[in-house]
């Protein structure tokens, strides 16, 4: 098996169809895959879902288990010498997923690629990173961030055109292509002590410091139709009222300091 394709729906049902069919319709010719539809305990009824397309190998957890658990979960199940995980709110371009293929199959020095991704409307999406400092989502959510431009900037590589391959210090996770052998040096998956946020920036930290690359690919695209919900409300009231942002927030804590 090439490739595990592995997709978790949390409350994400009509998100969750229309990146399945962009993934089979992609050109995956040559490419022995498998697609992974992991449910964490969402209520969704996805039984429409699943009589349309019938090759998918359906998970269902009887518990929420965050963004790294459930797919874990799914890695676990599957097989592939690459496991390609995405967000049900990104829909691979034709070309996306053989493009990532490509490129990583014979590079082994290669841990983790990622693809460009684009907003809705076609603009481009920050998904590749320097690693944060522990004041950034400070500066990313209140209004020191105006005083900060720079430090913010250098965090999102803002100066950099998106247009060439780049080693990279991690990619934002709603798009990673990973080698699984890399990614069993490493402990087999994301570290499930961040229910929400930080993961992927944990697990590209630990592929650098197991000694491989994380590559940002921007020949392949992938539409990120991304909200940032955790970031929708003032900092002040979302530690009240937003239980995304209180996720992000013990994220951070436990990112910088355990």
């Amino acid at each position: 098996m090439n490739l595990s394709i592995v997709v978790v729906n949390y409350k994400s049902r009509d998100q969750i169809e229309r990146c399945l069919a962009h993934v089979k319709n992609s050109d995956l010719k040559g490419i022995e895959s498998e697609i992974f539809l992991i449910d964490n305990a969402s209520g969704d009824n996805l039984e429409n879902i699943l009589k349309a397309n019938p090759e998918i190998k359906f998970i269902k957890s009887d518990k929420n288990l965050g963004m790294g658990g459930g797919n874990n979960l799914g890695i676990r199940h599957s097989r592939g010498e690459f496991v390609l995980i995405l967000n049900p709110d990104t829909y691979p371009q034709p070309d996306a997923i053989k493009t990532l293929y490509n490129y990583i199959k014979g590079r082994s020095e290669i841990g983790i690629i990622g693809p460009k991704l684009l907003n809705s409307d076609g603009t481009l999406q920050y998904s590749c990173m320097h690693f944060p400092k522990f004041y950034m989502p400070l500066l990313r959510r209140t209004f020191l961030g105006r005083y900060a431009r720079g430090s913010v900037n250098h965090f999102l590589m803002a100066d950099y055109d998106h247009n060439s391959v780049r080693d990279v210090d991690w990619l934002m996770g709603s798009s990673l292509f990973i080698r699984r052998s890399a990614l069993e040096k490493i402990g087999g998956g994301f570290d499930e002590k961040f229910f929400m946020y930080f993961e992927d920036t944990d697990l590209c930290r630990r592929m650098h410091e197991a000694g491989y690359k994380v590559i940002y690919l921007p020949a392949a695209i992938v539409i990120h139709d991304h909200a940032r919900q955790s970031a929708k409300e003032p900092w002040y009231y979302a530690l009240f009222t937003n239980k995304l942002a209180r996720e992000h927030l013990k994220s951070w804590f436990k990112y910088f300091l355990t």
